[in-house]
């Protein structure tokens, strides 16, 4: 229950959340009190599997199909959210489409795929929200990077750049929304979830001996510490990118 009235937590955005680190995000949040949104594209029967989780274990949840490549859908599924659990006080930006493509092979509906996925989803997903969020006493958004935004990409422009820009998003949103609302971004290194299950089953040894960690990071590291992030606790805590990658890169 919320500290400022008898009303249960309001909602919880996490995009891209049928499985991995959105998936353990989602748990997490949902196990704090929040209702929370699991949002998929096609994996329907996986988001339903989160959902039916969480309400076991006494939670709040609901499944959108939602792609949000598209700031029309988004709308829809900000929308959603708030009339199902009467707010919203937290935004998880995590949806990704991760394509290896050099610049050389780079076509355009690659490029475009890949900046409305990463980035553009974001702003658009923190737009819709914002009505709802600043009706809040405090609210939060964590904006999932990664790794490749730190070091780049010599086979993965796209994906690389778009999110090299969710960095850039973080501290404006940070200044633009402050004082009540705090914007903070967390870079995973190498995480084991489907996204990397085949690099992993290639080379895991080789990325392992790379990482002073010695291991990939599970989804519920990542989300214990987007969870804090999304804490009132955490409420001096904003426009910071948090590496979270076993000391892989250090910047």
């Amino acid at each position: 229950m919320s500290n400022e009235s008898n009303r249960p937590l309001p909602g919880a955005i996490v995009t891209g959340s049928s499985r991995g680190v959105g998936a353990a995000v989602a748990r997490r949040l949902a196990l704090q009190g929040y209702g929370v949104c699991i949002n998929y594209v096609s994996s329907e029967e996986k988001a339903l599997v989160q959902v039916e989780h969480i309400r076991e274990t006494g939670g709040r949840a609901i499944a959108v199909g939602a792609d949000v490549g598209d700031p029309a859908q988004i709308r829809a599924l900000v929308e959603e959210t708030a009339s199902e659990f009467g707010g919203i006080r937290i935004v998880v930006n995590n949806a990704g489409f991760s394509q290896h493509t050099t610049l050389r092979e780079l076509v355009t509906d690659d490029w475009e795929r890949a900046i409305a996925v990463n980035l553009s989803s974001a702003v658009f997903t923190v737009k819709y929200a914002l009505p709802f969020l600043e009706r809040e006493a405090w609210a939060r958004v964590i904006n999932i990077c990664s790794l490749r935004a730190m070091t780049g990409s010599d086979h993965g422009v796209a994906y690389a750049t778009a999110k090299s820009g969710l960095i850039g998003l973080t501290k404006s949103l940070a200044l633009e929304l402050a004082p009540r609302i705090t914007v903070n971004a967390i870079s995973p290194g190498y995480t084991r979830t489907d996204m990397t299950a085949a690099t992993l089953a290639k080379k895991g040894d080789q990325v392992r001996a790379m990482i002073p960690a010695r291991r990939v990071a599970e989804p519920e590291e990542i989300a214990a510490l987007a969870c804090f992030l999304a804490s009132e606790e955490a409420g001096y805590i904003t426009g910071e990118t948090i590496n979270a990658n076993g000391g892989i890169y250090m910047g």
